[in-house]
């Protein structure tokens, strides 16, 4: 059993990644899953891979999963304006070489609910893809093979946008999800503004703390929860990270 904690994209926001993971970096019993997206947009990405560099060197307690953003560097096709420095590149590929960046993990809570985490979900077609794994462990082991056909495709685990991909897809599918799922990449509302940026069908399952900015989904018989906070530029002002007390890390 630990105490694990998930944290949701960074986006280069140096300060409320150390921040978030201040009170757990002494504790022996806690995990730390980074859901990806470490850098672009906010003001510090060299800052925020060198804070990720000393965790990975001096514990195994930190997950690093790959975003979409980071994606770039290792494989798919560039699509933000603004390169990192040749130093950081190069972190990035050491660590993909090394398996230290990772693509699912796998959880299961006190209350025996299993969750699949990547950076952005597993939609129903890439799941069927994966042969259609029913435990979270198996999934995500399987992700961790790094499938091309799935983990580059547009819809896919770096890439699927939460409510049309993602959430859609298992309220159409004939089998219902079997595990939930957290995920980064996208959320269901608008943080900011304190809007929904999905259909009904969609907001009539889901709850959202706004504080800790968190989204809870029902969809069909699993939860799916959303925990990107959407940073921004600047880094948002009230966030937490998700955290699952005495749960089993599984993956």
């Amino acid at each position: 059993m630990a105490k694990i904690m998930i944290i949701g994209d960074v986006g280069g926001c140096v300060d409320q990644l150390s921040q978030a993971v201040a009170p757990v970096l002494e504790d022996p019993d806690a995990v730390v899953i980074q859901v990806g997206d470490l850098v672009d947009r906010g003001p510090d990405s060299a800052g925020v891979l060198a804070f990720v560099r000393r965790r990975l060197e001096n514990s195994r307690r930190w997950i690093q999963l790959i975003g979409n953003h980071e994606s770039q560097y290792l494989g798919a096709e560039r699509f933000w304006p603004q390169r990192l420095s040749d130093e950081d590149v190069a972190l990035l590929r050491n660590w993909w070489l090394r398996d230290c960046l990772r693509v699912a993990a796998a959880v299961r809570t006190v209350e025996g609910e299993e969750f699949l985490i990547t950076h952005a979900g597993l939609t129903v077609d890439a799941w069927r893809k994966l042969g259609g794994p029913v435990i979270a462990a198996t999934a995500a082991d399987l992700l961790n093979t790094r499938p091309e056909d799935i983990l580059w495709h547009e819809r896919g685990p770096l890439w699927a946008e939460a409510a049309p991909d993602l959430y859609d897809s298992w309220l159409d599918a004939a089998e219902p999800p079997p595990f939930g799922q957290v995920h980064g990449h996208s959320t269901i509302v608008d943080f900011r503004r304190k809007a929904w940026r999905c259909g009904e069908r969609i907001r009539q399952r889901a709850a959202v703390d706004w504080n800790a900015r968190h989204t809870f989904t029902r969809v069909r018989t699993s939860r799916f929860i959303g925990v990107d906070p959407q940073h921004g530029r600047d880094g948002a002002s009230q966030w937490s990270p998700l955290v699952l007390h005495d749960a089993t890390l599984l993956a």
